[in-house]
């Protein structure tokens, strides 16, 4: 049996390259983990879909369902799922998520994540 909120979040998926079901939206996030990814990729210049799942119930408890994970924000790269909050930072700063932009194809400014990895240096 197919379920309908999961063909909606595929559909979403599979339409953008970069797609961030996240609590709010890229401009007024709801939360400090949605927060922190949006603003992730907007300093970083990558164009992204924002789904807010507070808008819609059945989104926000099919997301967790859809991609076996049980927390938001959830990030998807062409069509795959990436991760939450702490693996995108631990992305950013260790240069995967360039890498995996670079590989899909996807717009970002590489300065903009060097300021983010030099910014977040510890000594």
């Amino acid at each position: 049996m197919t379920n309908p909120v999961h063909e909606t979040i595929k559909a979403d998926v599979e339409a953008n390259d970069v797609v961030l079901f996240m609590k709010g939206t890229s401009q007024m996030p709801q939360c400090g983990f949605s927060s922190k990814v949006a603003g992730v990729l907007n300093y970083m210049g990558v164009p992204f879909k924002d789904v807010n799942v507070l808008a819609d119930d059945a989104v926000r408890e099919g997301i967790k369902s859809f991609s076996d994970w049980p927390t938001i924000p959830q990030l998807y790269v062409k069509g795959e799922f990436v991760g939450g909050c702490d693996i995108i930072v631990e992305m950013t700063l260790s240069g995967e998520l360039d890498e995996m932009f670079e590989k899909a194809g996807v717009a970002y400014d590489k300065a903009a994540a060097e300021k983010i990895r030099e910014a977040n240096q510890t000594a």
